[in-house]
């Protein structure tokens, strides 16, 4: 099983016609767990609660947080899953908030060397601008220090920016849309920023690569 996780508190949304209009993380987890042709399961942590590491070190003993959240739930599936896709936006230049709680708290599996997701398979979506990319940059970090394997394959993409839907961005001085497009009566469908064109061969081209993968170690 491949365990997909969105951080992002977006859900994926579509107009009438089906365009995509805000989740792009969640759109881009779901897409490649659908392609790589094996079982997976989809969580997103909208909604749930995540706290960061309280830093109470109790989690030194036993390798477990004692944080009663809905971490845990979450930390259960990552044992169990054959690979994990974790996709975050960057928020103001830095992985947000919720990815990086939740990431952060991995700091609990990894005392006296019993590394308890080291040679997990993975890979990574990091969504928005930035070069170098500070979801994709603060992911790695994590999962090396867990010992997981590098990534399978790294998907970057532009994000769909929240000012296009927020109800007053055409107006908003200091939203994305006006700096852009100058003031508007009305935000059009050709004002709204795409998913790059080549997102989706790129995200194929990854998950056939995670499959393949993870169906030749079942043969091994």
């Amino acid at each position: 099983m491949i365990l997909g996780i969105s951080a992002s508190g977006r859900p994926a949304k579509r107009d009438e016609n089906g365009r995509l209009l805000c989740g792009v993380t969640e759109e881009m987890v779901k897409y490649i767990l659908e392609k790589t042709g094996e079982p997976y399961e989809y969580m997103s942590l909208g909604g749930k609660t995540i706290k960061g590491c309280q830093a109470c070190l109790k989690c030194a003993g036993t390798n477990t947080c004692v944080v009663k959240d809905d971490w845990a739930e979450i930390r259960d599936k990552m044992f169990e899953a054959d690979a994990i896709v974790f996709g975050a936006p960057n928020y103001y230049g830095s992985i947000n908030a919720l990815g990086h709680a939740f990431l952060e708290r991995t700091f609990s599996l990894r005392h006296r060397s019993q590394f308890k997701l080291a040679g997990k398979l993975n890979a990574i979506i990091a969504i928005g601008g930035g070069s170098p990319n500070p979801a994709e940059e603060y992911t790695r970090k994590i999962f090396r220090s867990n010992y997981m394997t590098e990534p399978v394959g790294v998907l970057k993409t532009t994000g769909l920016g929240q000012c296009y839907q927020c109800g007053y961005g055409e107006n908003c001085a200091s939203g994305a849309v006006v700096p852009r497009h100058g003031f508007l009566d009305e935000i059009k469908d050709y004002h709204l920023p795409h998913v790059e064109a080549d997102a989706y061969r790129r995200a194929d081209i990854l998950a056939n690569r995670l499959g393949e993968i993870i169906r030749a170690n079942k043969k091994a």
